[in-house]
This record gives structure tokens, sequence and C-alpha cells, in this order.
């Protein structure tokens, strides 16, 4: 039996069973939706905040866009919950972006609106580089690989056959020109990431000064926030971090901020960094099995191996300098790059910049990368083939000092076959040995 309380004080907001809420669908939701909320989601945020979310999904009415009025005595008689426990699911599907909430505060009895948008495709979220970590730490190595090969794409082998498909011009010859309203659409929020930092204490611990009203904007918050979560560092050390990072017209650098915040992780951390760049490249963005041709050989390597230990190859077997750990975590954290595709990134960069990873250059790719979404090692393959194509020699010296061009070897199209000649085979062998 559920029992009836006062209310649930949330965020200075006294919320009651008898107040109203009314519940808006923002996007189009589907079957496929249900299953990732639990399989991907649930382990995160719950079983109670998945619950919460499918009975306010049930709340909608038959043209699914909006619900009737409702009191929260309705979700813990359904739920069979706490109201406070209801409230507290309520705030993990805001944190997660799956519901935004309103409110509209009366003398007796308050107003809520409730948004409900799509959780990420398997996709999307398996590329998070925040939901991804959580859902593996959350359910470990085992289930975690489980749910990649359920949700992995299936690919077949299509050789020997010629695509037929017809094109739009070739079946319609002209579209009607049609003014239509906006139409629903599906609709995501990124995940919110609960304030971890204490501002208010932080403000009070920093001399007056030494900043002023701009000195701590939303995006700089939003900053120390993201910085805080991957680094795992609590208000107090996070002072002495800003302190240090303040400019002489008060302002927070970006630059020194990260800086140094990297650096207190070091510390206390024996030197390393976070993982991600200790990391391969995730089971769903690996290419299908099956290829036996060189390039799918090379393929592979990269997918396997992880950035930390591709540059130590790279540099016969000599540990990564801090400047260079420090381009590669750039690289999986600003960027948003997988391991596999910074190792394609810093295979090229080297040897079109003379064995120097220089940063400016290997961001200004990384930049264009992000931009076009480039998640896989083929991808990235093909778009240095492309866009860089000029810029893919490098001049070598041979024992008789004669200067001569020498490409990439993974850039040769006969890796395409699963024969080379002796002369290209000798220098496949010769570019991955120092990783056997």
């Amino acid at each position: 039996m559920v029992k009836y309380f006062k209310g649930v004080v949330y965020m200075n907001i006294n919320v009651l069973p008898a107040d109203i809420y009314t519940v808006v669908n923002q996007t189009i939701l589907t079957d496929q939706d249900k299953k990732i909320l639990i399989s991907l989601y649930q382990p995160i945020i719950g079983a109670d905040a998945i619950s919460l979310y499918l009975s306010l999904w049930s709340d909608l009415d038959k043209s699914e866009f909006i619900s009737g009025d409702y009191t929260h005595h309705h979700l813990m008689v359904v739920l069979k919950s706490r109201l406070d426990k209801i409230i507290e699911a309520r705030k993990s599907l805001e944190a997660i972006g799956l519901v935004k909430s309103f409110i509209r505060k009366n003398d007796n009895l308050n107003e809520y609106i409730y948004e409900l948008y799509s959780p990420l495709s398997a996709y999307e979220f398996f590329n998070h580089p925040v939901l991804s970590i959580l859902l593996k730490n959350n359910i470990g190595e085992e289930e975690y690989r489980n749910l990649i090969n359920y949700y992995k794409k299936r690919t077949i082998r299509k050789d020997g056959f010629e695509e037929i498909t017809s094109t739009m011009n070739e079946n319609f010859k002209t579209i009607p020109s049609t003014s239509l309203e906006e139409i629903r659409k599906e609709e995501k929020l990124a995940p919110s990431f609960e304030d971890r930092i204490d501002f208010e204490l932080v403000v009070k611990s920093i001399p007056s000064g030494l900043i002023n009203a701009r000195t701590f904007n939303k995006k700089v918050k939003s900053l120390i926030n993201q910085l805080s979560f991957v680094y795992n560092i609590d208000t107090i050390k996070m002072i002495e971090i800003i302190r240090l990072s303040i400019d002489e017209i008060g302002l927070i650098s970006k630059e020194k901020l990260i800086q140094n915040t990297r650096k207190s992780y070091e510390f206390n951390n024996n030197g390393r960094l976070p993982t991600l760049i200790y990391r391969t490249q995730p089971e769903y963005l690996k290419t299908p099995e099956g290829d036996t041709s060189n390039k799918a050989k090379i393929i592979k390597f990269f997918e396997n191996t992880t950035p930390n230990d591709f540059l130590k190859g790279k540099n016969k077997g000599v540990n990564p300098t801090k400047y260079d750990l420090q381009t590669l975590e750039g690289l999986a954290i600003n960027f948003e790059l997988s391991p596999g595709v910074i190792n394609v990134l810093v295979d090229f960069c080297l040897r079109v910049n003379d064995n120097k990873l220089t940063r400016n250059y290997i961001e200004s790719i990384a930049t264009s990368f992000k931009r076009k979404g480039i998640k896989t090692v083929p991808a990235a393959m093909e778009e240095l083939k492309k866009a860089y194509k000029k810029k893919t020699s490098v001049v070598v010296k041979t024992e008789k000092q004669k200067e001569v061009k020498q490409m990439p070897v993974w850039m040769n199209k006969q890796l395409e076959s699963s024969e080379l000649s002796e002369e290209d085979l000798k220098a496949l062998e010769e570019e991955f040995k120092e990783f056997r």
C-alpha cells in the first residue's frame, strides 16, 4: 500500500502528491527506444528511472503528443513508489538527457510539464566518451562485450555483385514543392552533468580582487564540471587549480585550466592520464571478419592497438613523452576520436612530418575528422588518401644519399588484394616490425 506523503522538497520546490503534471512528447518514440532504454540506460540510471520514463510515455494520448492532466499521486500508485523516489528518478532522467521539466507555481498546487526526448541510438551511445565508460563500469567487461555484439552492425560480403539500386531522378520527373508546417522529428538532448563543483564555495575561497562578474560564466562552469568529471576532482582540489588558471584581468584561461587539471591528475595517479588513450577501438566500430587482404590486416592492427602502445611501438619500445601523451589525450577527449582513428592519424602525421608529432598539425586534421564524423579506421584511411594525397609523400634518404619519395604502406592500392609484390611485402613487414 502506498503511503501519502505531505511533499518532497526538490530544488527548493515542495513537490506534493496532488501537484498536476502533463507529459509532452517532443520526439518520435519507437519500440527500439524501449530496448535501448532497458539495455543501455538502465544499468546507469537504474530501473526506477526507466520505469518512470515508460510510465510517462504510457500517459500520452492516442496522438502520442500530449497527455491529460495527472497528479503525482497517480505516479505513486502506478509505480508503487514513494514520491521522493519518483523525484530522484526524475532527476536521473533529466541529467542523462531524456526529460526536461518545467513548473508553473500557483498558490495551492503547482503545475508541471514533463517533456520526453528520445534516447541516443546504440551507435551514439557506445560512441559517447562518458556514457560508454559509465555503462562498462556498471556492467563489467563481459556483459559490455555482449551488448556490443548485440548491437553490432551485420555485414555480408558482396564480392561479384553489382549494385543496381535505382535513383530518384530515374523514377520521378519532378518533386512538387510543398509548404509544410514544422514536422515532428526525433529529438535528443545531450546528457547534462550535475554540478560536481560547489561554485559558491569556490567564489568564497578565492580573494575577491582576483575575480569579477565574468569569471564564472556558463561556458567556464560547464568546462570546470566536465574536467571535474573526467579527472574525478572534487571542489577543494579544483579551487587551487582555478586559482592557478586566473589571468591578470580576472578571467579563467581555458588552456591553463585544462593543463593545470591534467597536471593535478598526473601527480595523484603516478603520471598516468585518463583511461581513454589506453583503450582499443570499440567492438561496434571494428570492421567485420572475413577480409584476408593485407589492408584488412593493417586495419585490424590499428583497431586492436591502444594509442599509447601504438606510439610506444613507433618509438621503438620507448614510452611516449608527457607532451605526446597529452596530444593523444586531446585527440580522445577534445576531438572525441576513437582509438583506431587516433592510431591512423598518428601514423600518418609521423610519416609526413619527419617523425615529429606536431600538435598544431595533427589537431588541424583532427578538427576535420570531428566535423565529418570520422569514427572508423577505414574511413580515416580513405579521408587521408583523398584530402591529403599531395602531402603523403615523405622524403627519405637512401644509403646512396639520393632523395626518393616513399608513400605510407597502408596507402598502397595493391593492399586491397591478398597478393603483394615481393618489394611491397618487404616494405609492409618493415612498416610494422616494431610491433611484433
